[in-house]
């Protein structure tokens, strides 16, 4: 949720921000009706409250006629006192209902527009040139056996998949690398549920514009997970931190599923958009006034990361209209996919600022020891999508790949993958 604090002081930044996402900016008005709604019955209830203690004294002190008296017209005092925390409750609800309709204030850098308005902030390494027809990674990992889609539409139905032999090796050894990585620069690893509570699931903004893309057990009252930032913005709900050594960083590691609703006959030959996959996820908790260094520090992990697979890629600076719920501001990682002619997301990190952890209660306390709420920053250190990347970059003539130096270890010392 936004500070209302801001709301309240300037209204015109919440406007603004409704305007760049292309959201609907009268709900701002509406949310400051309720919120000096709110706090006029807030106000009402707790005159009465106090009128009603006072009179309670008066009562005590009286006899006979008077204390009859007294009594009656304190039943009427307590009947006014249920209608003004009656009212009070409603008003709170309202003020609930439309603050968690509004999405984070969008970082007034970011640029305007919808998905195709990006600002494009530099590219790393230059696509290859091919002296023969780059086949898509569906082709190759077929060839190497290294995944079975047609089985994994058997079991479990269309976009799932087995990732077999020297598949599943990549996917580990990734893997492995990316928390090798994230252990060097003190982030701490996890390996997180991958179901969260209603509450968990909504605190981080995904239940609003996105919950389509969730898969609920109703039987449970339980979401299966789309990224492990969920429950590691849970973890530390309703919480107090010590921040005062700098921020807080996990890395889970975590199955993730999205049920990718409307994206039919987008990306969905092979591994690119699935509805499970694995994925290792940074997560920060920090103070507000460091989220922003901190944010540039998670984009540099996720690079540091691209560079040991040995892909051409860009970043991106995210337009307003395409950011998430909680996200005040998102860098992509594009890699370049040959067989598309284009570049495609591998990596994202989003400054959360304050919005998830106003939702999950995460506080820490200032230099005065007074509780302050946390900001909270995420960003994809290796994802199951990598191996697409890996495999139609590095792509030989025959159809073998040849596999990235770093990921070499985790496969054995295995330096290319063969055609069966």
């Amino acid at each position: 949720m936004i500070d209302l604090r801001i709301l309240r002081d300037d209204p015109e930044a919440v406007r603004a921000s409704q305007r760049a996402r292309g959201e609907d900016e009268g709900l701002v008005d509406q949310l400051l009706s309720a919120d000096e709604r709110r706090r006029g019955s807030v106000s009402r209830a707790d005159a009465l409250r106090a009128e009603q203690k006072q009179f309670g004294r008066q009562v005590g002190k009286a006899k006979g006629e008077e204390r009859d008296a007294l009594l009656a017209k304190g039943k009427e005092l307590a009947a006014e006192v249920k209608a003004a925390e009656a009212e009070q409750a409603e008003a709170e609800q309202a003020v609930a209902t439309l603050h968690r309709a509004i999405p984070n204030l969008v970082n007034t850098a970011v640029p305007a527009g919808g998905e195709q308005d990006y600002a494009v902030l530099k590219h790393v390494g230059e696509p290859r040139k091919f002296d023969f027809e780059p086949a898509d990674h569906l082709d190759l990992m077929t060839k190497l056996g290294a995944v079975d889609m047609e089985r994994g539409a058997k079991v479990s139905g269309s976009r799932f998949y087995f990732l077999t032999g020297v598949g599943a090796q990549l996917q580990l050894a990734l893997l492995n690398l990316a928390v090798q990585q994230a252990v060097a620069n003190g982030f701490q690893v996890m390996i997180t549920p991958a179901l969260v509570r209603p509450e968990i699931m909504g605190g981080t903004g995904f239940l609003g514009a996105h919950a389509s893309e969730v898969y609920k057990l109703a039987d449970d009252d339980l979401y299966l997970v789309g990224t492990s930032e969920v429950p590691l913005a849970g973890f530390h709900a309703d919480e107090i931190l010590d921040l005062s050594t700098g921020p807080r960083r996990y890395a889970g590691w975590s199955s993730c599923f999205r049920r990718e609703a409307g994206s039919y006959g987008k990306d969905t030959r092979g591994i690119i958009r699935v509805h499970q996959f694995d994925k290792v996820e940074m997560f920060s908790y920090c103070k507000p006034a460091e989220a922003d260094a901190e944010h540039e520090r998670l984009l540099g992990w996720e690079e540091q990361m691209l560079a040991k697979i040995d892909v051409p890629y860009r970043v991106i600076d995210t337009a307003a209209g395409d950011l998430g719920t909680s996200a005040s501001r998102k860098f992509d990682c594009e890699a370049w996919f040959p067989s598309q002619n284009a570049y495609r997301e591998l990596t994202s990190t989003s400054n959360c600022t304050t919005f998830q952890a106003r939702r999950l209660g995460v506080r820490y306390r200032d230099e005065d020891g007074k509780p302050q709420t946390a900001a909270t920053l995420n960003g994809t250190l290796a994802t199951t999508r990598w191996i697409v990347a890996i495999m139609e970059n590095h792509q030989q003539p025959d159809g073998s790949v040849v596999v990235p130096e770093a990921l070499r270890p985790g496969l054995g010392g295995i330096e290319v993958l063969e055609p069966k």
